[in-house]
C-alpha cells in the first residue's frame, strides 16, 4: 500500500511539474513588453507596447473589433506580438477608451471618431524617436474593417495593412451573421421567421432614428434589449459601409493581407473577398484559413472548455494553423 502511495504521489508531482513546465514555455513569447500611455484629446489610453529582440524594422498598429476590448485583448493578442516580432516588428495595442486605464467611453465613438484615434496614436508614434515608425503597418480585425480604410486614405505614413475578417456593410453583415447562427443552431422555420421578423422591426427603429425608450418599448416580453449606451452607439455607426474608403484608399496601393476565416459566422467573406478585389485589385493578398472569425481553430470557437484549456496551456494553438505564419511572411516581405 504504502509503494502504490509513493508511486501516486510521484506520478502527480511529474504531472504537476510537467503542467508546470508547459505554462511556463506556452506563456514565454519572445518579444518584450512595457505598458505605455498614450495622450490623445480629452485623455489618454492605456497601451501595450511589444518589442522584438535587437532592433525593430518597424511598427503594427492593432485596431480592435468590436467591444470593450483590453490593449492585449486579454493575452489573446500576443501570438501575434510574437509573430511580429519574429519578423522584426514591435507591436503597439491600446485599451479601448473606458477600458482600463484607458480615457473616455468607447461606445460614444463613431468609426469616425475611431480612425481619428489610430491617426492620434500615430501621430504620437511618430513623434517618439525610440518607435520604429520607418514601415508602420495597421492590423484590425472585424469592426475594423471601417476603420482601417478611413486611416489609409487621409494619412501617408501607412505602408501596409493586415485586416483580419472585415465587413463591407454593418446592416448585410448583421443579417448574415443572424442567418448563419440560425443555420449552426438548426432553428426551424418557425424559430427563423420569428428571430428575422424582430432583426427587422429593430432595422426599422434605426432607420426611424429611434430612442432608446422607442427601443425598450417595441422589446417583445421575454426578450432582452440592449443597453442605452449600446443602442446609442448601433444608431450612430448602423449605417457603415467600408466601399467608399476602400476606393478612395486605393489610390495609395497600400498592400493588404486579406485574412479570411472559411468557418466565420459572423461575416459573409465570400462578399468581403469579392469587394476587397475589385477594388484594391492586385494591392490585396487574400489568404484563407479553416477559422472562425475571430481566425481561431473551429474547435476551439464551438468549445469553451477547449478553448480555455488552450489558452491556458498553449495560446498559441488558439489560431488556425498557418494564420501567424502568413501574417509573419507578409511583414517579412515589406519592404
Amino acid at each position: 500500500m504504502k509503494k502504490t502511495i509513493v508511486r501516486v504521489l510521484a506520478a502527480s508531482a511529474v504531472l504537476v511539474l510537467a503542467l508546470g513546465l508547459l505554462l511556463l514555455v506556452g506563456h514565454d513569447h519572445r518579444f518584450a513588453e512595457e505598458r505605455v500611455s498614450v495622450p490623445v484629446p480629452g485623455g489618454t489610453l492605456d497601451a501595450a507596447l511589444a518589442r522584438p529582440p535587437g532592433t525593430a524594422r518597424g511598427l503594427v498598429v492593432f485596431v480592435h473589433g468590436d467591444g470593450p476590448v483590453e490593449a492585449t485583448h486579454d493575452g489573446l493578442y500576443r501570438p501575434w506580438f510574437e509573430a511580429a516580432a519574429d519578423a522584426g516588428f514591435a507591436s503597439l495595442s491600446w485599451s479601448k477608451p473606458g477600458v482600463g486605464r484607458s480615457s473616455g467611453a468607447w461606445l460614444d465613438q463613431t468609426m469616425d471618431d475611431r480612425a481619428a484615434e489610430v491617426g492620434h496614436v500615430l501621430d504620437w508614434a511618430a513623434a517618439r524617436p525610440d518607435l520604429p515608425t520607418g514601415t508602420v503597418v495597421l492590423w484590425g480585425a472585424s469592426q475594423a474593417g471601417w476603420v482601417l480604410p478611413k486611416v489609409v486614405r487621409s494619412r501617408a505614413d501607412v505602408d501596409a495593412v493586415v485586416a483580419v475578417s472585415p465587413a463591407v456593410n454593418w446592416l448585410r453583415q448583421g443579417r448574415f451573421n443572424l442567418l448563419a447562427e440560425l443555420d449552426h443552431e438548426g432553428a426551424d422555420a418557425t424559430t427563423r421567421r420569428e428571430a428575422i421578423a424582430a432583426s427587422d422591426r429593430t432595422r426599422a427603429l434605426l432607420d426611424a432614428g429611434a430612442d432608446h425608450a422607442r427601443h425598450l418599448a417595441a422589446t417583445p416580453p421575454g426578450a432582452d434589449p440592449v443597453s442605452a449606451d449600446r443602442w446609442g452607439f448601433v444608431l450612430r455607426n448602423f449605417r457603415a459601409d467600408a466601399t467608399a474608403d476602400l476606393q478612395a484608399s486605393a489610390a495609395r496601393h497600400v498592400p493588404v493581407l486579406l485574412a479570411l476565416g472559411t468557418r466565420d459566422r459572423n461575416v459573409d467573406v465570400a462578399e468581403t473577398e469579392a469587394t476587397y478585389r475589385r477594388i484594391l485589385g492586385e494591392d490585396v493578398t487574400v489568404a484563407r484559413f479553416d477559422a472562425a472569425h475571430s481566425m481561431a481553430r473551429p474547435v476551439v470557437e464551438d468549445s469553451d472548455a477547449v478553448g480555455l484549456l488552450t489558452a491556458v496551456l498553449w495560446p498559441r494553438a488558439l489560431l488556425a494553423p498557418g494564420v501567424l505564419s502568413t501574417f509573419r511572411d507578409f511583414l517579412r516581405a515589406l519592404p
